[in-house]
């Protein structure tokens, strides 16, 4: 067994476990921990394959991003886990009638999927191009060339988006205080701190 065989079962086994784990765990930090370390697996996968790009991309985005914040949101909020699963039992036919038609289609496309004998002869390793590129210097290349204009309209949108989600947000609302940057800018020693004669045996009234 050579050691690219060796890693693709290691991380393949962990990856597999891990997503076990993601379900079966009662904890659900412990939950997203798992789910953490599958992506990370699932990385390591794509880097066997000469994808580095890809492995980046899910450990920058899925693992930096979006399982951190999973991971912030259930710790943060007190959710109720007893209360959400009450409604499990009464849902328990519905989903297993869902499960059963997702996994007799898994079932089909594996059992009619065929592997072309060229590219399991083909060695892991790094895909490039034809100019000796790696794929993430290619499709650098090809994203600020032939889609430089998508790329950036992509850039403005999502610009737009964040300015619409900040002025959602701050927007005026009763019994809501906020602050006046101006204001607290313009203060000076004066007005932030006020000298107090207090009487000897008396308390300040605040």
């Amino acid at each position: 067994m050579t050691a690219a065989a060796a890693f693709f079962y290691l991380f393949a086994g962990v990856a597999l476990a891990s997503a076990f784990m993601v379900i079966s765990a009662r904890n659900p930090v412990t939950s997203v921990l798992f789910l953490i370390l599958a992506f990370v697996n699932a990385a390591g996968l794509f880097v066997l394959m000469g994808a580095e790009f890809l492995a980046m991309i899910l450990v920058v985005v899925y693992v930096g991003a979006v399982a951190v914040l999973f991971l912030f949101v259930v710790m943060m909020l007190d959710v109720d886990f007893a209360a959400l699963r009450q409604g499990f039992q009464r849902y328990l036919p519905i989903g297993a009638l869902i499960g059963a038609v997702f996994a007799i289609e898994l079932i089909l496309v594996v059992g009619s999927w065929t592997i072309d004998p060229g590219l399991v002869q083909a060695p892991l390793g790094r895909a490039a191009g034809a100019e000796g590129l790696t794929n993430a210097q290619e499709l650098g290349r090809v994203l600020y060339t032939d889609y430089v204009y998508f790329f950036q309209i992509a850039g403005l949108v999502l610009l737009v988006a964040m300015i619409g989600a900040i002025v959602l947000t701050l927007r005026d609302r009763p019994g809501v205080k906020r602050q006046n940057i101006a204001v607290q800018n313009a203060r000076t020693q004066g007005m932030a701190v006020t000298n107090v004669k207090v009487p000897s045996r008396q308390g300040v009234e605040v």
